[in-house]
């Protein structure tokens, strides 16, 4: 089959793929999380790709909603400050969309828990996955950097990556021509 996963489902993308590479035609990774694979994104570089972003208008207001979050406060309001990081723009349209995402903070904290992922024995078995794999990252996101997802994307035999050069979390909202275009390309 045919799989396509988007950021923390990327995680469980790539758990399916380490224990049922057979069964993968092709696996696509639209910037995904990283912690199965146990790549690691330094706090540095996480500051670095927001810093990235300080030119634009809402980011003194967003940066300040970003460190509140990651300081704990993950309150509806908190997060939606902070949106703006994960499109790299922010216009009426992104901002509907950024308006439907929900969270279960309790499900993010056991999703994310010491011991949720095996990365070892995970990236072992990557190399078990013969199936074409496309990771496909956003050059604004914060998480993965492109960096990352290139690390991500090299534990697979064959694994290429593709970097939207204007997306940042969000590539299919902030440019879904080229979005559609790469994913259908890399599915035929």
């Amino acid at each position: 089959m045919d799989l396509l996963a988007h950021s923390a489902a990327g995680n469980l993308a790539v758990l399916y793929a380490a224990g049922y590479p057979h069964r993968l035609r092709r696996l696509v990774l639209v910037t995904p999380g990283l912690q199965a694979a146990g790549v690691d994104l330094t706090d540095d570089e996480w500051h670095a790709a927001l810093q990235r972003m300080s030119g634009e208008p809402w980011y003194e207001d967003a940066h300040q909603a970003m460190m509140a979050w990651d300081a704990g406060d993950d309150t509806p309001e908190i997060r939606t400050r902070a949106a703006p990081f994960f499109y790299g723009r922010w216009n009426d349209t992104i901002a509907a969309h950024a308006g439907t995402e929900h969270r279960a903070p309790a499900a993010a904290e056991g999703f994310h828990a010491d011991g949720a992922f095996e990365p070892e024995k995970t990236r072992a078995n990557l190399a078990q996955v013969t199936a074409p794999v496309l990771v496909i990252a956003g050059a604004l996101d914060a998480a993965p950097t492109p960096a990352r997802a290139a690390e991500l994307a090299e534990l697979f035999p064959n694994g290429h990556l593709t970097v939207d050069r204007d997306a940042a979390h969000y590539p299919w909202v902030t440019g879904p021509r080229t979005f559609v275009e790469t994913v259908d390309d890399f599915l035929r």
